[in-house]
């Protein structure tokens, strides 16, 4: 597992500025959960980290290793961060075995073997060891969000991105995958969590990040920002979000 840190990264499209200069430093083992309003900038924020996106200005650095350099192994490094968004992005046409073994066979070198008795392990971890053989249509939306981050562990990655993974699910689905995501933060797993679930964040979270148009307005402990929030364009979004 590694660090994850940004410095000064800024998005722009056209003359629209997504992100504006966003500095963060997220600690080897540290669950990082990010709220704010509808286009804010958390996921592109998310895209830039691990170069789905590239910034306009500004550098990334996974561990030591920084992404944004030229000579940078993009593609290795982008292998080392796994990222589950909030559709599933499984492939119809193959099982869920196969979803989970392809990246690992053909970008990772690993043998065929060796990928299904580690898929068929994460698929015991996310609680679908019996799904191994369904395509995904026969699955409910919370099974495949789940299908979907064994999948990105399948690649062994460094840190996890989570990009509002529930929601597009119904609310009787949600907790499963939640609690998949509290099994891996418990593990250590290094986290970025863009999430509107406030008590998740609440219980689950290290240090909890609150953007609006593409900065970093207020950060702190949970409990000290979703409480007594500092600043006031916190205090109106936490208003709305909590009276809901």
């Amino acid at each position: 597992m590694s660090s994850i840190r940004a410095a000064g990264l800024v998005k722009r499209y056209g003359d629209h500025t997504v992100l504006a200069g966003v500095d963060l430093h997220v600690a080897e083992g540290e669950v990082v959960c990010v709220i704010g309003p509808s286009g804010s900038g958390k996921s592109t924020l998310l895209r830039c980290l691990n170069l789905l996106e590239r910034p306009t200005e500004g550098r990334v650095f996974l561990g030591d290793q920084e992404m944004t350099a030229p000579d940078a192994p993009v593609d290795d490094l982008r292998s080392r961060l796994g990222m589950v968004f909030q559709s599933f992005n499984l492939f119809p046409h193959r099982t869920v075995l196969d979803n989970l073994t392809m990246a690992p066979v053909s970008v990772r070198g690993l043998d065929r073997q060796e990928a299904r008795e580690r898929a068929r392990g994460l698929l015991a971890r996310v609680g679908l060891a019996d799904k191994a053989g369904e395509h995904p249509a026969r699955l409910s939306g919370g099974q495949q969000q789940r299908v979907a981050i064994a999948r990105a562990l399948a690649m062994d990655p460094a840190a996890m991105l989570f990009d509002e993974v529930t929601s597009a699910l119904d609310p009787e689905l949600v907790k499963d995958v939640l609690d998949v995501m509290r099994e891996l933060a418990g593990a250590g797993m290094t986290m970025i969590v863009v999430t509107h679930e406030m008590g998740f964040a609440r219980e689950v979270c290290d240090r909890l990040l609150f953007m609006d148009e593409g900065a970093i307005v207020e950060e702190g402990a949970p409990s000290d920002v979703l409480a007594a929030p500092k600043e006031e364009r916190t205090r109106r979004f936490l208003s709305r979000v909590l009276a809901a």
